[in-house]
């Protein structure tokens, strides 16, 4: 009795496991690069598609690197003049259950201020994704600075990148930053 009794809670962990909603799964990053306007750029972006393959809603809160002084989640928006500025977002980035998200030239990315060392083409860097519920990702990104938005993958557009807003930072170039 002693036995049956002592494997009831190691078949119920596992039972509970299996099913849909207790299962921990991981969230996801596909399709990564990473970009800065030259050599001498201060600030550079990341983009990728991120998947929330759970059935909680959850939301990219911050971004952890040594490769720059001060990492933001931003996106655009459009003034009432037509011009496409850059925001920072405070409440992070939303991740709908079920859903991917992609994080890409024209929209929402993450923005590097600060650089502490080039981004050069074909060298990685190490990036880690901190969320609202599910544990840290840390993803290789790679740096292509030749990658343009219509370059296959889940990059398909490039909306312009006319306005900086409050930024105050240089060497971000239109088009090969966020």
């Amino acid at each position: 009795m002693s036995l049956k009794l002592s494997l009831n809670p190691l078949f119920l962990a596992a039972a509970l496991a299996l099913l849909p909603g207790f299962a921990h799964a991981q969230m996801q990053a596909h399709d990564a690069y990473a970009r800065a306007a030259s050599a001498m750029a201060v600030s550079g972006a990341a983009f990728m598609a991120v998947t929330n393959p759970t059935r909680t809603d959850d939301r990219i809160l911050a971004v952890r690197s040594d490769v720059a002084d001060r990492i933001e989640l931003h996106t655009h928006l459009q003034t009432a003049e037509g011009v496409m500025r850059m925001v920072k977002l405070d409440d992070g980035i939303a991740l709908p259950a079920g859903q991917t998200v992609l994080l890409e030239r024209g929209g929402l990315h993450i923005m590097f201020l600060g650089l502490t060392r080039p981004l050069n083409h074909g060298d990685a860097i190490e990036l880690t994704l901190e969320f609202e519920h599910a544990e840290p990702l840390t993803v290789s990104v790679p740096v292509d600075l030749e990658r343009m938005p219509s370059d296959g993958g889940a990059m398909q557009q490039d909306n312009g990148h006319h306005g900086h807003g409050s930024h105050g930072h240089q060497g971000h170039a239109q088009g090969s930053g966020g």
